[in-house]
């Protein structure tokens, strides 16, 4: 059985960093990748990072860029999500799921972790 579990989720001041982890079971972690999303009630999820290990190719949506790093442990079958620099608007509800390429569509997904950024 495929899963992903999210964890790391919490309340932080703006400013302040959070790790989040994303530790996968039920298939070969290695021919896959991993992508990290975020959704706040009402609105769409969004992407936000997505890595592979393949190529070593990483991404990031531009929001993002230069605060969050997305990394992963082959060892572990985990993905992580630094976040540094938060700001009150990353505050959502934070998914990985996986998928054959990042440009692909993803079909399995964690159940998230509520992250919280106050002002």
């Amino acid at each position: 059985e495929v899963q992903l579990v999210e964890s790391g989720g919490g309340l932080v001041q703006a400013g302040g960093s959070l790790r989040l982890s994303c530790v996968a079971s039920g298939f070969t972690f290695d021919d896959y990748v991993i992508g990290w999303f975020r959704q706040v009630p009402g609105k769409e999820r969004e992407g936000v990072s997505c890595g592979s290990r393949r190529d070593g190719h990483l991404f990031y949506e531009t929001f993002v860029r230069g605060r969050f790093t997305i990394s992963s442990d082959s060892a572990k079958n985990t993905a992580y999500l630094e976040m540094n620099s938060l700001e009150p608007e990353d505050s959502s509800v934070y998914y990985c799921g996986r998928s054959t390429h990042c440009s692909g569509s993803f079909d399995y997904w964690g159940q998230g972790t509520q992250v919280t950024v106050s002002s």
